[in-house]
C-alpha cells in the first residue's frame, strides 16, 4: 500500500479540520474508513489514509451547479450503494484536475446543510 501523496493528503485534512468544526459535527469510523456526522447523519464521507484506496471525499451535493461541478472533476463519480441518486458525489483528492481544498470545502459545507438540522445551521450562518 502506498503512501497518499502529500498534496492530497493536506486537502483530506483541511476538509476533516473544516467538517468536524461545524456545529455539531463528530467524527466515527463505520465500515473503516472516516466520516464526519451531524445528528448521526452522515454528512461526509472523508474515506480512508492507509493508501487502500486513493483519497477522496463523498459529499451530498443538492444544488445542480455544484452537483455537475463536483461530477466534472476527472475520477469523480455518483456515489455507490445507491447514494448518488441522492445527490451523493465522491471526488478524488489527488491527480491533476482535482480540486481545491477550498473547493472542497465549499462541499462540505453544502452537503452539512443538506443534512445538518436548522437549528444547527442558523448557528453557522451567524457565526459567519
Amino acid at each position: 500500500m502506498a503512501a497518499p501523496p502529500k498534496t492530497a493528503m493536506a486537502k483530506w485534512e483541511k476538509v476533516r479540520s473544516f467538517a468536524l468544526g461545524l456545529p455539531g459535527a463528530t467524527e466515527e469510523f463505520p465500515w473503516g474508513e472516516t466520516v464526519a456526522k451531524v445528528n448521526k447523519k452522515v454528512f461526509v464521507f472523508i474515506g480512508v489514509t492507509d493508501g487502500s484506496h486513493p483519497l477522496g471525499v463523498g459529499v451530498k451535493l443538492k444544488d445542480e451547479v455544484l452537483h455537475a461541478h463536483a461530477l466534472s472533476c476527472p475520477g469523480a463519480q455518483p456515489s455507490g450503494y445507491g447514494l448518488g441518486k441522492a445527490g451523493w458525489v465522491q471526488v478524488p483528492l489527488g491527480g491533476k484536475g482535482a480540486p481545491t481544498a477550498e473547493v472542497l470545502c465549499d462541499w462540505v459545507g453544502e452537503s452539512y446543510r443538506a443534512i445538518a438540522p436548522k437549528k444547527l445551521v442558523a448557528q453557522l450562518d451567524a457565526a459567519r
